[in-house]
């Protein structure tokens, strides 16, 4: 097999890789997929005014998240279920992020469990821990201290899930998990699993009986009451959406669609992103996700006021095609796009990237 060039070419490759249940989960968006389809394209509607003469002939690509140092502007998202690409999952996609200095979110619905993610990358440091509030506050304040104990440094509420998107296609699959994954994080807590439903995706099943639609600005309070570790707040489509957060004690701010599988016809998110950043201004960091396959993808959110992205599909394309090989190529293919995209941009580092880029 020649090595993928792009991100593309990993995803026309993980088909090969996948089963059909599989794809269809990861590759999958709520209703008529008009959202997933605008996360991508929204991108084309912003052109690139690039810098001339200027030196670029050192190039520094690394940025600060709450005070971290990353050695660039890229993060792993939260994706549940990696073992459904392959067997290592989220232990391979962890060992890859502390390779390349950056941090990975891990999802509260993974299929292994955050302990053993800490320990397989020896660089705790390098990890965030994703949070779906559960019905029973007990298991969510379990969820917290753990992560906590195994040296997560940032939790990362998702606000966007009170109920979960229908998703047509792991309807009709009857989405559930495959025998031998489990839900690593909550099997050994409270036994929960995907059930195995009827003309259903177990998922939403799963998400419906266990998820607190009842979650408020409150409850953000509540839980940074439970941890010393700064909450970040994934989610957010729009700026007095994103002042309420800050002024409830975020500490961060993730610009989300859910990737385009929860509510159909929202947003794109390189769309929102202006208006969030411009309601807190600096008050806290903001990233986004959502559709990014270029490294021109990053330079345009950097430019309009990310801090930094999230890649969540690709990495999962790479994962199915080749292992933790292929994450550690993606994220080379994508950091080589960004170093090229700033310098024919006119911008040596990162703090050189700014709104007079775009247009």
């Amino acid at each position: 097999m020649n090595k993928p060039i792009n991100i593309f070419e990993y995803e026309s490759l993980a088909p090969k890789y996948l089963s059909q249940m599989a794809l269809d989960y990861y590759a999958s968006g709520a209703w008529d997929e008009v959202t997933l389809r605008d996360n991508r394209t929204a991108y084309e509607k912003y052109k690139l005014r690039p810098r001339m003469l200027v030196d670029v002939s050192q190039r520094n690509l690394s940025t600060k998240i709450l005070g971290q140092l990353m050695k660039m502007p890229i993060l792993i998202a939260p994706m549940a279920f990696q073992c459904l690409a392959h067997p290592e999952g989220e232990l391979a996609t962890a060992r890859v992020a502390a390779d390349h200095g950056i941090t990975m979110v891990l999802s509260t619905m993974s299929t292994k469990s955050l302990e053993d993610v800490a320990l397989a990358t020896n660089v705790p440091q390098s990890l965030w821990f994703q949070l779906y509030v559960h019905r029973d506050r007990f298991l969510t304040r379990t969820l917290v201290e753990r992560a906590k104990a195994a040296g997560y440094q940032a939790l990362c509420l998702t606000v966007d899930a009170p109920v979960l998107g229908v998703r047509e296609r792991d309807r009709r699959n009857q989405f559930t998990l495959p025998s031998g994954l489990e839900l690593a994080n909550l099997t050994s807590m409270a036994n929960l699993e995907i059930p195995e439903t009827e003309e259903e995706s177990g998922l939403f099943a799963y998400v419906a009986n266990q998820f607190d639609p009842a979650l408020t600005w409150q409850d953000l309070e509540w839980l940074q009451s439970l941890t010393s570790l700064p909450v970040i707040v994934k989610g957010i489509l729009r700026g007095d959406d994103a002042v309420r957060a800050v002024e409830h004690g975020a500490k961060g701010i993730i610009v989300s669609n859910h990737g385009g599988r929860q509510l159909d016809g929202a947003i794109a998110t390189i769309d929102a992103l202006p208006e969030v950043v411009a309601a807190v201004g600096n008050k806290v960091d903001v990233l986004m996700d959502g559709g990014i396959r270029r490294g021109t993808d990053i330079l345009k959110a950097l430019a309009l006021g990310a801090k930094a992205v999230l890649i969540g599909r690709p990495v999962l394309w790479a994962l199915a095609v080749n292992g933790e090989t292929g994450v550690h190529h993606l994220l080379e293919l994508l950091r080589n796009e960004l170093d090229v995209a700033m310098a024919l941009s006119g911008c040596a580092k990162v703090e050189n990237i700014n709104p007079s880029l775009v247009r």
